[in-house]
């Protein structure tokens, strides 16, 4: 099921996967998720330490990220038999959040 995330050009956002079985059961994945970008800027990192689990990175720019994040559905090692949905990530310019004031050394008039 495709997956739409907005974030800013200043953040990431963890996504994560719950493989399922067509009647809604939990199934597995032989191995760890395989993330692609298929359009975009942005980024992604994988903790090989949390094979279900990736995070999408924003990149310095606003702009849109359309990512294919899928898996082995098969868990036979000798059959590849990949599933696939996609997650596209909007990624807005971040906003200033105060003003910045700071003051000079006062001086004569």
């Amino acid at each position: 099921m495709p997956l739409e995330l907005t974030i800013t050009n200043e953040q990431k956002i963890k996504v994560s996967a719950a493989p399922q079985t067509q009647s809604g059961r939990p199934a597995r994945l032989d191995g760890a998720l395989r993330v692609r970008v298929k359009s975009g800027n942005s980024t992604f990192t994988q903790d090989p330490a949390s094979p279900l689990d990736v995070y999408l990175v924003s990149a310095d720019d606003a702009g849109d990220t359309v990512y294919g994040v899928g898996g082995d559905a098969d868990q036979d090692p000798n059959v590849d038999e990949v599933i696939e949905d996609e997650v596209t990530l909007h990624v807005l310019a971040a906003r200033a959040a105060n003003m910045g004031l700071v003051a000079g050394v006062a001086e004569p008039k």
